[in-house]
């Protein structure tokens, strides 16, 4: 019998513990054509070194990680940066939203979503901001799940192909009725 898969937050040093699941995850997501800041292939060095510093990063009041596992299997993973700038004690952005491609398409990222809301709420900030491929899966599961679109940037970012294709800029208030 499989267990749930389970979301929950996780610190830097657990991160380095799970350095090798989370580097998979990484490698995952750029084999699949991911707009995730990496161009293919990814060599093993690049994931780990971007999971060190992940880590190295992961506190409380600068940046959180939230992963989702299964049967000792890290499926997904989601990162939460604060704002720092006096002006900004009420803001924060979604980062490197991955999803193994075996798990997708099983409502995991609205999930994680869900989670890093909760988490943005329970720290007290209420606007999210992210960034997503243009015409991606990513941006319609944001649409889905209440983010809207701020505008375009065309040409923002080469894909593995070679071709430049646009970012789109996303928001979402937390408060009720986004007031």
């Amino acid at each position: 019998m499989h267990e749930e898969t389970t979301i929950r937050e996780i610190d830097g040093k657990e991160c380095l513990r799970y350095i090798e699941a989370l580097s998979a995850l990484l490698a995952d997501a750029v084999d699949s054509g991911a707009a995730v800041g990496f161009l293919a292939p990814l060599s093993a060095d690049t994931a780990e070194r971007f999971w060190r510093e992940v880590a190295a990063s992961l506190l409380p009041e600068r940046r959180r990680l939230l992963i989702a596992e299964r049967d000792g299997r890290v499926l997904a993973s989601v990162q939460l940066t604060l704002a720092s700038q006096p002006n900004a004690p009420h803001r924060a952005e979604v980062m490197k939203l991955f999803v193994h491609r075996d798990a997708r398409r099983a409502g995991l990222g609205a999930r994680l979503m869900a989670e890093i809301e909760r988490l943005t709420q329970s720290i007290g900030r209420h606007l999210l901001v992210l960034d997503t491929r243009e015409g991606d899966d990513g941006e319609r599961l944001y649409r889905r799940i209440g983010y809207r679109a701020a505008g375009i940037i065309p040409d923002y970012a080469l894909s593995s192909d070679r071709s430049l294709h646009g970012t789109v800029i996303m928001y979402k208030d937390l408060r009720p009725n986004g007031a």
